[in-house]
């Protein structure tokens, strides 16, 4: 399992933009898919976006496509999620994760047996 810390995170005001960061240690970071996932107080945690590891092909949750974009550098073994026209409700703890696997729904997990995940970053919105 990797570890992942990730940085970025803060208060804005809506309609502003941020971009959360995520370094992985390890030295087959480019093998993992990665991804963004979010929890909002009094929720479970939600996915947000997906990269394959060569960054070719991505995937988002409805509610961010058009705003948010993921992207990674394998080189640095660090992958981001640029986020613009933010709103109240994508105030969450978000967390990095490696080694997702799809899920039915359509949605993206870590594997249970290999996947990590960060300790989280916040972000708040205010209106």
């Amino acid at each position: 399992q990797v570890q992942l810390v990730e940085s970025g995170g803060g208060l804005v005001q809506a309609g502003a933009s941020l971009r959360l960061s995520c370094v992985a240690s390890g030295r087959t970071f480019s093998s993992y898919v990665m991804g963004w996932f979010r929890r909002a107080p009094g929720t479970e945690r939600e996915f947000v976006a997906a990269i394959s590891g060569s960054g070719g092909i991505t995937d988002y949750t409805d509610s961010v496509k058009g705003r948010f974009t993921i992207s990674r550098d394998n080189a640095k073994n660090t992958v981001y999620l640029q986020m613009n026209s933010l709103k109240p409700e994508d105030t969450a703890v978000y967390y990095c994760a490696s080694d997702l696997r799809p899920r039915y729904g359509g949605s993206w997990w870590p594997r249970a047996d290999s996947g990590s995940w960060g300790q989280g970053t916040q972000v708040t919105v205010s209106s």
